[in-house]
């Protein structure tokens, strides 16, 4: 298959991190424009030794670079603001966009658990570093039993936060949110982030506390199972991705109904806890960094599967 060209907008970590994934692991994309605002930003810098075509003009300085028309994803590295003006802006164009902004123009796309629903959409959103780390063992569990209520805690190093994602920190947990319910396919999502000022910096670590009916043992057996498949389904893409602990059980009385939506209320309660870890390939950034990778990685998995669909339906 020959290689289809990209754009990413946004030179700052994120996407000068996805160039370099792009660029080395992909076998059905490649650079074609990198996109900025600061002509003097590292990714840029990079981006043109490299010999990838430069703009710091933003979207508007894409649009008018020679190759615009070959470029066929465009990736959106920026905040969920300059997401609406930049899709807005290529609207006309037919490119297909992965949005890595909480901005959700498109639907929620988490490559595990629902990508193959939406292979024929415009734009499509990545949620958020935490959501991609945990959404998909939310929405593992309730493959196998309903899951009342469902919170996220998403912990990062300070370092590994910079000026987009501390911008956009209520949208992060609004998104994040959101996408538990409708990806995850919990009742009720909540999600926290915690920014980690701790030194060395910490590696991402996400909690997934969820609530369920009372569970026989050959349920929690299949709970377990399912999860350890998942896990195991999202390190293919992001190899740092694992389980840091065996999965948790505990049985719950009725304590817990104000967490519960009504119709679900009951008497017993069983509490499922997993802890994750997520280290970083640390192509650009440090290892630490594993919110920023999963991102990354996630979108470019994305983008890659949307295009070789494409590529199926006129074959």
């Amino acid at each position: 298959m020959t290689k289809k060209k990209v754009a990413i907008i946004g030179s700052g970590n994120i996407g000068t991190d996805l160039m370099f994934k792009i660029m080395r692991l992909s076998s059905y994309l490649e650079m074609g424009a990198m996109v900025g605002i600061d002509p003097e930003s590292d990714g840029l810098a990079r981006a043109r030794r490299l010999g990838v075509p430069i703009t710091a003009e933003g979207v508007e300085g894409l649009i008018a670079l020679p190759g615009f028309d070959e470029i066929e994803v465009v990736f959106d590295a920026t905040s969920a603001g300059a997401h609406r003006h930049n899709a807005k802006a290529l609207e006309p164009y037919n490119k297909l966009m992965v949005d890595l902004t909480p901005a959700a123009i498109g639907p929620y796309v988490v490559p595990v658990a629902n990508l193959e629903d939406h292979l024929d959409a415009a734009n499509v959103n990545m949620v958020t570093c935490g959501g991609q780390a945990t959404i998909p063992i939310v929405n593992a569990v309730s493959g196998v039993v309903p899951v009342h209520y469902a919170e996220i805690v998403a912990s990062i190093a300070s370092k590994s936060a910079g000026p987009g994602t501390r911008a956009n920190i209520d949208e992060f947990t609004e998104t994040t949110a959101t996408a538990i319910e409708q990806v995850g396919r919990a009742a009720r999502g909540k999600a926290i982030i915690v920014l980690n000022p701790a030194e060395p910096p910490m590696i991402m670590r996400d909690t997934v506390l969820m609530i369920t009916e009372r569970l026989s043992a050959e349920q929690r057996e299949s709970v377990t199972v399912a999860i350890r498949e998942r896990v195991a389904a999202v390190a293919e893409y992001v190899a740092g991705y694992r389980l840091k602990h065996d999965v948790q059980f505990s049985d719950e009385d009725a304590e817990l109904d104000t967490l519960v939506d009504e119709d679900r209320s009951a008497a017993e309660y069983t509490k499922i806890s997993v802890y994750l870890e997520v280290e970083g390939a640390a192509m650009y950034l440090p290892a630490y960094a594993g919110n920023l990778d999963i991102m990354t990685s996630a979108a470019m998995r994305t983008a890659e599967r949307m295009i070789t669909a494409r590529q199926e339906v006129t074959a």
